[in-house]
């Protein structure tokens, strides 16, 4: 058998340990027990300490220290002992002489000389995980250790303490205890192969009101087509713009897939810069990009990237929001289009504005979030009216409170999904199918880049991504404005 160690995990109240060798080693053991318990009953004796050292020693006065040569009197009641030098000889002497008094010691970097390892430790509240390779790789525990720290949800040490309190309110023996906590963790286990039936149907269910409203769309548009000779007369007259929709919905599914904001807001102004009318800028945005927010949403469900709770809280009450804004927009733009389109446009160069303060605001605290429904609602409300600006207003709220890129993104992808469905229908009752060749563009585009961007979620560089739509938009907002007035 290779690999013989038996793990324990010390109470380090009860013990205490002597690190002999007051430099790199010396310091890197020293805050390696630290880490454990700042409280951990060390001495230290070496014939010269390190200044690096030294300021450790000052914030810890409790630590026993002395710069002298080692004696075989330091050993007295001590239970672990860390050779913590460089010459190989020492090490081997102060092993013999600890051993003799029955006391564990441990060589650093030479494994023949070690009875007991200092693996790589995760730290996660009541969590301890602790890694070894035997020896072996000491790098590799590190990188398994960080890879364990990054993985592992910081809100796992209030889930040991929920399943703690459930386990001291279960009553009866051992065994049926242990059936309790079994039952009740059996989720985590790759063992329990049945998927939750709310997955599957989910899933269905936004699959087939994603084909059932893409054939309404197509039997709709081509409903218009009587003979294969005007179908290919209408193939030979596509437009210029359709292909420059085409590159506009990639790009911006692209960004939007990936960072979780500025697909609506880059086609509005697109789109606002080649005079199309309000209605049917938002209304073909929305319709475009309901198929590739559909998939974009769907993908992120696929690799694990969103929030059930979270996804509930928003999509109801962005749906509600996106329904009132897609009516005002309906009427303000037939009545008073100039104003609108100018009101509009300010609102697009604000939201490219906020874009550039999101890229370039520092890493923050994690915060509660608060009023997520309103939340949802104002950001359905302006992505209808808008064009777009689901993204900005909801994504960047959501990572302003500390949650992690790729559960924001994953978990606002989805909803979006059915933000879009509501306003599409919404427009798709007062405009039916004009402009199919601006929407065919965003979603021919928008659908090859969605699985794409789901892919290189939380892998692509966010804050420049971010900062050049924001230019984009201001540039594209102002322009727009000059010609208004």
């Amino acid at each position: 058998m290779d690999n013989t160690l038996f793990p324990i995990f010390l109470k380090t109240e009860t013990f205490r340990f002597l690190i002999v060798g007051g430099g790199y080693v010396g310091l890197e053991k020293t805050e390696t027990l630290l880490r454990q318990n700042p409280a951990m009953n060390i001495k230290i004796i070496a014939i010269e300490i390190s200044e690096k050292l030294h300021k450790i020693l000052s914030k810890n006065p409790h630590i026993e220290w002395e710069e002298r040569a080692f004696e075989k009197e330091d050993l007295q009641n001590i239970n672990f002992v860390i050779a913590a030098t460089d010459d190989t000889k020492f090490n081997q002497e102060l092993k013999h002489l600890a051993n003799e008094k029955g006391i564990l010691v441990n060589a650093a970097d030479q494994p023949a000389l070690c009875d007991f390892y200092l693996g790589s430790i995760v730290n996660k509240g009541y969590l301890k995980i602790a890694i070894s390779t035997n020896g072996k790789s000491p790098v590799l525990a590190r990188r398994l250790r960080e890879y364990l720290e990054k993985s592992i949800p910081k809100n796992v040490h209030e889930t040991i303490e929920n399943l703690n309190t459930y386990r001291n309110q279960q009553q009866g023996d051992l065994k049926s205890k242990l059936e309790a906590l079994n039952k009740a963790t059996s989720l985590l286990s790759n063992d329990n192969k049945e998927k939750p039936k709310s997955r599957v149907n989910y899933k269905r269910f936004a699959f087939d009101i994603t084909f059932i409203f893409m054939a309404t769309f197509i039997g709709y548009g081509l409903s218009s087509f009587i003979t294969i000779e005007e179908a290919k007369s209408y193939l030979q007259d596509i437009p210029t713009i359709f292909f420059i929709m085409l590159a506009v919905g990639f790009f911006a599914q692209m960004v939007d897939g990936a960072v979780g904001l500025g697909y609506g807001i880059t086609c509005t102004t697109s789109m606002m810069l080649f005079g199309v009318s309000l209605p049917t800028i938002s209304g073909s945005i929305h319709i475009a990009e309901m198929f590739s927010s559909g998939i974009s949403g769907f993908s992120h469900y696929k690799f694990g990237n969103v929030n059930k709770k979270l996804l509930l809280w928003l999509a109801v009450p962005g749906c509600i929001g996106a329904i009132s804004g897609a009516i005002l927009l309906i009427y303000l733009g037939n009545e008073y289009e100039s104003i609108a389109y100018g009101v509009l446009a300010i609102y697009t160069m604000i939201i490219g504005i906020r874009l550039i303060f999101i890229a370039l605001q520092k890493k923050i605290l994690k915060k509660k979030i608060k009023h997520t429904g309103i939340l949802g609602f104002a950001g359905g409300f302006f992505d209808a009216f808008g064009g777009g600006g689901w993204g900005p207003i909801v994504t960047s709220t959501l990572l302003s409170k500390g949650r992690r890129s790729k559960y924001v993104v994953g978990t606002v992808s989805l909803a979006e999904f059915f933000i879009t469905l509501s306003a599409s229908i919404t427009f798709f009752a007062y405009l039916g199918v004009k402009h199919w060749y601006i929407v065919a563009g965003l979603i021919i585009g928008g659908t090859i880049a969605a699985p794409i961007a789901a892919r290189l979620a939380g892998k692509l560089p966010q804050r420049t991504a971010i900062i050049a739509v924001a230019f984009l938009v201001i540039i594209f907002s102002l322009r727009i404005l000059y010609k208004l007035f």
